[in-house]
């Protein structure tokens, strides 16, 4: 099934300015205009290097690792606002740009945003089911991967080294890209 055609079978938005979630690449390049950025946090699911990339930043013979929401935890990333009229397009963006392969499931989430609001966010968590969901690896595989991962939208580290330093400039500590972002900059 194409994104497009999975775009379909998703409930519609509500009605109003749509609320977007970003915790890797989105963080730092959302790609689409926005009225308001805010720090905010998802609970019931946590950032992980848990998705093989056989597009973005690898390929089907060198994947790259790219990150996903998983269940459990919680997860401190950026809340996006779109206009309204500019909801339905935004949407369909980001199926376009996160769907590729159908790893993610797209859906409204709450979210409480650092000023104590309150709202529901489109974002994309991984189905553990997809045969691109890489699951528990140790931290030496995980770095093995992102090493070697180069696709469409480049090299697999510079995703990985641009995500941990927004979370760094946001005061958001995650052990594992911490050690990650360090071996790969020794490694220049």
């Amino acid at each position: 099934m194409t994104a497009t055609a999975a775009a379909s079978h998703l409930a519609p938005l509500p009605g109003g300015d749509l609320w977007v979630f970003g915790y890797g690449s989105l963080m730092w390049r959302p790609g689409f205009a926005f009225e308001e950025r805010q720090p905010a946090i998802l609970h019931g699911y946590h950032r992980s290097l848990c998705v093989l990339s056989f597009n973005h930043r690898g390929t089907q013979e060198k994947p790259g690792l790219v990150l996903g929401l998983d269940r459990g935890g919680a997860c401190q990333g950026v809340a996006y606002r779109v206009a309204a009229p500019a909801a339905e397009e935004t949407r369909a963006y980001l199926t376009a740009r996160e769907q590729i392969s159908m790893v993610y499931r797209e859906r409204l989430h709450p979210l409480r945003l650092k000023d104590g609001r309150r709202v529901a966010a489109l974002a994309y968590s991984v189905d553990r089911r997809h045969r691109q969901y890489a699951g528990v690896m140790t931290r030496e595989k995980q770095l093995a991967h992102v090493r070697q991962g180069v696709g469409k939208s480049g090299a697999n580290p510079e995703y990985v080294l641009n995500t941990h330093a927004h979370l760094v400039e946001m005061g958001v500590h995650d052990a594992l890209l911490d050690w990650i972002a360090a071996q790969l900059k020794q490694a220049r």
